[in-house]
């Protein structure tokens, strides 16, 4: 079994100490590719607009995350 199915399997458990940590690992990872994802687009020549839209949030949301990191 790899890394993404046990983390998938410890989402859906019934222990929630293992289910909450499960939760919190995802959310961290969804974290690093978005960030990751700005990047790229933005190196690309993405406006913040472009971002925001790809995200399904405001240019605003997207600029007071990132804009001063990148």
């Amino acid at each position: 079994m790899d890394s993404r199915q046990t983390l998938a399997s410890s989402a859906a458990s019934d222990d929630p100490h293992q289910g909450l940590r499960a939760v919190r690992a995802l959310r961290e990872l969804a974290d690093r590719l978005e960030t990751l994802q700005v990047e790229r687009a933005r190196s690309l020549g993405w406006t913040w607009q472009d971002i925001a839209d790809a995200l399904g949030v405001t240019r605003q949301a997207v600029h007071k995350k990132f804009g001063k990191t990148l």
